[in-house]
């Protein structure tokens, strides 16, 4: 199968509107998500009649590298201009200002109105999709796909939970700020509910006794991993090298989790497409 790096391949430039600055290492992530949404289609379009993808925190569909020397689409945005083989999209985002620039970017690829921006608030979500997404029926079914790339714990793991059981598969890289600063000690400490729903747990037992960025940062991809496997979903994780100001962190995963598609061959699919593997740390 091959990838090829939508991002680079469409052409995206400056219009005026709000743009998300980054770090260089966002256009590689950018490239991974492409890959493993691919991938999906990959194996889901001989068994579905319909693809369904879910943006969870789309932004405003827009990065920029270097005070905007450099823009690139994000990797929902460059799917869609990429004329992808999905029934329909869906690109949440609650900002307002966002939401706007968002549909402004989306309407020139957006012929066959198939794409949507929806600015309903996140625990309002599940029952808005479920509206617009039909129940699979005899004879005719549809797999959605939802990507929740969001820097930080601002999903919880209830919606993620409540998404699973409608039968959504989720691609969610573990990217949120860890450095000197705003560090494990920062999390469990001053931001310990959201951390507490993001994580799906009701206490931080396991979290309290680390000691160091790396081993937060570990033990909670571990934690998530775990109460989605109590939850009968499957998943795979990928590992990224990471060279951030940001993030004091040598990786960072990305995972895949699914009832309904084979976690592992997705996962063997995307790395395939690896030039280099790097080894859990």
């Amino acid at each position: 199968m091959n990838h090829k790096p939508l991002a680079q391949v469409q052409s995206f430039v400056a219009d005026g509107l709000s743009i998300t600055a980054v770090e260089p290492w966002f256009k590689v992530k950018v490239q991974l998500i492409e890959r493993y949404v691919q991938s999906f289609i990959a194996h889901v379009a001989g068994r579905a009649d319909e693809i369904v993808f879910v943006d969870l925190t789309a932004g405003s569909g827009m990065f920029s590298v270097g005070h905007q020397k450099e823009i690139f689409p994000t990797a929902s945005l460059s799917l869609l201009a990429a004329r992808m083989p999905i029934a329909n999209w869906y690109f949440c985002e609650r900002d307002e200002e966002q939401a706007y620039a968002l549909n402004t970017r989306i309407h020139p690829h957006n012929k066959q109105k198939t794409a949507m921006v929806l600015e309903e608030p996140l625990h309002l979500l599940p029952e808005r999709l479920r509206s617009l997404i039909p129940d699979n029926k005899r004879g005719r079914k549809i797999a959605v796909l939802c990507l929740a790339d969001s820097f930080s714990f601002e999903i919880p793991f209830t919606l993620v939970e409540a998404m699973a059981v409608q039968g959504y598969s989720f691609l969610i890289p573990f990217t949120w700020m860890m450095n000197s600063r705003t560090n494990y000690q920062f999390y469990v400490e001053e931001k310990s509910q959201q951390l507490k729903h993001f994580a799906g747990v009701q206490d931080l037992q396991r979290l309290t006794s680390v000691q160091s960025n790396q081993q937060f940062y570990k033990h909670l991809v571990r934690l998530y991993q775990n109460n989605m496997l109590m939850r009968g979903i499957n998943n795979a994780m990928s590992v990224h090298k990471l060279d951030s100001r940001l993030m004091d962190l040598p990786a960072y995963n990305i995972g895949f989790f699914s009832r309904k598609v084979s976690t592992k061959m997705v996962l063997s699919d995307v790395n395939e497409q690896e030039h280099v593997q790097f080894e859990l740390w």
